[in-house]
């Protein structure tokens, strides 16, 4: 799939306030510094099409842009972001579970990991209650460029190790780097697949 236009439409404190569904949307989230914005960026070919923050947790409303007039591309708020007060935690997590319940065009939801470190437990808790809800995901590996081939291979590993402990069948699983752009083809590939399913 080729990005030929890619624009942000609205940021929505509120899952009501969304765009009206009628555009296949994919959603992207996972914990504050994954490099999400890096991420998005990337796989629009747009420098600052998302703004880039040296502070985590800086995302805080549910950003919406309209790729190819065809469709959506969802920034979430980050989770597991523990400078935040308790109070602004659970008003996040509210938010964020009622987009997933409540978006009836969201045809993707990609959870992003570092792949720099081990399983994170907050990390395969989300995933696992994603897929109680039903929801289809993917696991989008950041960061890859940081680590070490063999790093690398070792700690997919160990999150796949995790993941069969509770699924059958694992969910697809993207490599990616925003510096060197692995991953770009495959993911936007991946995309246009589903959207050509629902057409």
């Amino acid at each position: 799939m080729r990005v030929t236009e890619a624009s942000f439409l609205t940021s929505s404190p509120n899952p009501k306030d969304c765009p009206a569904p009628n555009k296949p949307e994919y959603a992207f989230i996972g914990r504050s510094n994954v490099g999400k914005s890096s991420l998005l960026n990337m796989l629009c070919d747009r420098k600052k099409l998302a703004k880039i923050s040296g502070t985590p947790g800086k995302t805080r409303l549910i950003n919406h842009f309209l790729i190819n007039n065809s469709w959506y591309m969802v920034d979430l708020p980050g989770y597991g972001y523990a400078k935040l007060s308790k109070t602004e935690r659970e008003k996040f997590k509210k938010m964020i579970d009622s987009y997933l319940k409540e978006r009836p065009n969201l045809a993707n939801l990609f959870i992003l990991v570092d792949s720099r470190h081990d399983p994170i437990q907050s990390d395969l808790d989300f995933m696992q209650n994603i897929g109680t809800l039903g929801i289809p995901f993917s696991i989008v590996f950041t960061k890859t460029d940081k680590l070490k081939p063999g790093q690398l291979e070792n700690n997919l590993s160990k999150y796949k190790e995790h993941l069969s402990e509770e699924w059958e069948e694992l969910p697809p699983l993207f490599l990616t780097s925003a510096t060197s752009r692995l991953g770009r083809e495959e993911v936007l590939a991946y995309i246009e697949k589903i959207n050509q399913s629902l057409r």
